[in-house]
């Protein structure tokens, strides 16, 4: 199967909850988890992103598509730790209360473990692992204190699986996994769970952009189904993983993949 079926309408699985992502303003997962969120049934929602207009716009673009008029949108940088207090004391606030947070700020890139620099591997590690730290470091005191909250991270297959070219993406993303457990552990006790998706390819803009495409055509020819994921194949699962559906689901990665072992 070549072809992505058709879109699936929402069922109100977050009805009543508030939600707040990371870098949702591209083209990507983080704009599809948001418009999924509005189409699920959420009370209100807050985005981040690091571009002002493409942050105005995709406020904009969100509350003409779903509908939902409590949107906000706050700039943020997940390698500054201002800028991730704010955001969260901002979402706090405007949202009435977060009760789901979706973690899904990353950066990629190509280059081979001899010719990358440590600026190049601190970057990567920098914003996909520790801005993940950063955020539910800010976030779980909040749920903590009220007994309730979901977090859901972004990670990737590769945090699993070896490619060339990928190390400090996959060091990176096999940290948001460790990550994931080990501080599930700790927020279970308080009510509080998370748990991270693990996408293999979810086709989308900017990594069209970034990524040749021989490459993109050789990932996909990997896929069971002879395709890339749709960006919004992988926001369902987050938004599965967000839900009381999940209830019972802690510290767990779910791999959003049609890959064969």
């Amino acid at each position: 199967m070549k072809q992505a079926p058709p879109y699936v309408p929402g069922h109100q699985l977050l009805a009543g909850k508030s939600v707040l992502i990371t870098a949702a303003a591209g083209a990507g997962i983080g704009y599809s988890a948001a418009r999924r969120s509005a189409e699920e049934g959420c009370r209100a929602l807050m985005i981040s992103d690091v571009h002002p207009r493409r942050l105005e716009e995709a406020v904009e673009r969100l509350k003409a598509e779903t509908g939902l008029q409590a949107i906000f949108g706050q700039l943020c940088n997940v390698t500054v730790e201002a800028e991730v207090q704010a955001l969260v004391a901002s979402a706090e606030e405007l949202l009435g209360g977060v009760d789901v947070l979706i973690n899904n700020a990353g950066l990629g890139g190509q280059k081979l473990v001899v010719e990358m620099s440590d600026e190049e591997w601190l970057r990567v590690l920098d914003v996909t692992l520790t801005g993940t730290f950063r955020m539910t470091r800010a976030m779980l005191p909040h749920m903590q204190r009220r007994g309730a909250g979901a977090i859901v991270n972004n990670a990737s297959v590769l945090g699993w699986r070896a490619q060339k070219e990928q190390a400090h993406y996959a060091a990176a993303k096999a940290g948001v996994m460790a990550l994931t457990r080990c501080s599930a552990l700790e927020a279970a006790e308080f009510g509080v769970r998370i748990n991270a998706v693990s996408p293999s390819i979810a086709l989308h803009d900017f990594l069209k952009k970034a990524s040749s495409e021989e490459l993109l055509a050789s990932l996909a020819g990997r896929e069971a189904f002879g395709r890339a994921a749709e960006v919004w194949e992988v926001a369902n699962v987050m938004m599965f993983l967000a839900s009381d559906y999940a209830s019972y689901m802690v510290g767990e990665v779910l791999s959003v993949s049609s890959q064969q072992a």
